[in-house]
């Protein structure tokens, strides 16, 4: 009933050969073909800092994103999945300030808060080839031909957009919250960015 299976197989050669074939007959292109116009079910990827290496972490996170896409494909649903790249926040100025050795808000401010920024943005995407091997090499499925860039005016207008939305229909209020701080950056954190040590 089965083909016997030789035990002599090389795993990474068979990945090699799984990905070529889907890259080259452009297997996820033709995934959203197949389903285009019906109902949707739309990822867009929490995206990734591509100003740092990605490790194993990254993995699960970018497993689960593509898990239930995949579902939803099966379902019939056509589920484009646009990805994405995270260009602001501390992990970005750390990186910065650790490249120009800078170590206070000051030392920041002589630079020039204009240089720092460019040098911020041009760093955003120093690793994206090796984010774009790795979505690869674990067949995550989503498009970063086209993905969105978090500095872009398009990008921090929309945020804007929904935000108005919500003030709009009443849901934005202003209470009280004391949030963690960092002296050292002068600037609030995150839960994230805390439990990561900044």
């Amino acid at each position: 009933m089965f083909k016997a299976v030789s035990p002599k197989v090389s795993f990474p050669k068979l990945e090699e050969e799984t990905l070529a074939f889907w890259r080259e007959r452009r297997i996820f292109e033709k995934s959203l073909q197949k389903n285009e116009g019906n109902d949707q079910f739309v990822l867009y990827e929490g995206p990734p800092t591509a100003n740092g290496i990605p490790g194993i972490h990254h993995v699960l996170a970018r497993v689960f994103k593509d898990l239930f896409p995949r579902y939803k494909t099966m379902r019939g649903y056509y589920t484009p999945r646009k990805g994405g790249w995270d260009t602001h926040g501390l992990p970005v100025e750390l990186e910065v300030e650790k490249e120009l050795k800078l170590t206070t808000k000051h030392q920041i401010e002589d630079y020039g808060i204009a240089a720092f920024n460019e040098k911020s943005r041009a760093s955003v995407f120093r690793y994206v080839k090796n984010w774009e091997t790795l979505t690869e090499r674990i067949a995550f499925w989503v498009d970063l031909k086209d993905a969105y860039v978090t500095y872009s005016n398009e990008y921090i207008e929309t945020e804007w957009w929904i935000l108005k939305q919500l003030w709009d229909m009443g849901l934005v209020y202003q209470g009280h919250k004391v949030p963690w701080h960092c002296p050292r950056c002068e600037t609030t954190l995150s839960s994230h960015e805390v439990a990561q040590g900044y």
